[in-house]
């Protein structure tokens, strides 16, 4: 099973790193990273990259695409060759994912229209702008679409599609080797949850913190 992950420039680490660790650990997987071109790409503080192995016209039909979000994902909204590349690999897939605002680009391609889909919070209205239906939910799947919101959401979607496709026990222990139990220092993940004062402050900066 053929995994492509997309990399645009100043995408987030984490949004594709995060499912990398959990999908290469499906028995047989073949995961690689994909671009417009290969070679390194880099994330959006400029100070990693990660080696896109091939071109996006070199993998046509993968079984799972995985398309990560970050501030870079706004100028990618009208490239037509990735637009394209994604439906063209829609067309076969068995499972089209995103991490983060990258259910933007999936959206922008026709792909979401009517379905139930998420986001990073602060940009859940543009889904709707797009056809989609956002929700606020973490992960969400609709029929062979699974979107997952802000950034560290990645890994359990990641996760939740190992059990998807290789079943529930070798999904507990892909989260076992990884040692996958969150146990973090603060509640203020979820906009819900955090202090109100500081969803505001963080929503007047959504321009800077999502572009």
């Amino acid at each position: 099973m053929q995994t492509a992950i997309v990399l645009f420039d100043r995408f987030t680490a984490l949004d594709a790193v995060g499912p990398y660790e959990m999908l290469c650990r499906i028995p047989g997987a073949e995961t690689v990273f994909v671009a417009e071109r290969p070679g390194p790409v880099r994330n959006d503080s400029g100070s990693l990259a990660l080696v896109a192995d091939r071109a996006l016209g070199d993998v046509r039909h993968p079984d799972i695409v995985v398309v990560p979000g970050g501030p870079g994902q706004s100028a990618q909204m009208t490239n037509a060759t990735l637009l394209d590349w994604l439906r063209t690999a829609d067309s076969t897939s068995v499972w089209t994912t995103s991490v983060c605002t990258g259910s933007l680009l999936l959206a922008a391609a026709g792909l979401l229209t009517g379905r139930r889909a998420t986001s990073h919070w602060l940009a859940l209205g543009e889904l709707a702008e797009f056809g989609a239906e956002p929700t606020g939910e973490r992960v969400v799947t609709d029929g062979k679409f699974i979107t997952a919101a802000g950034v560290s959401s990645g890994i359990d979607m990641g996760l939740a599609l190992v059990g998807l496709v290789a079943g529930d026990e070798h999904a507990q222990a892909v989260q076992l080797a990884t040692e996958y139990d969150p146990q973090p220092p603060y509640d203020a993940g979820s906009p819900l949850k955090a202090p109100a004062a500081l969803v505001e402050k963080l929503r007047a900066r959504s321009r800077f913190i999502l572009e």
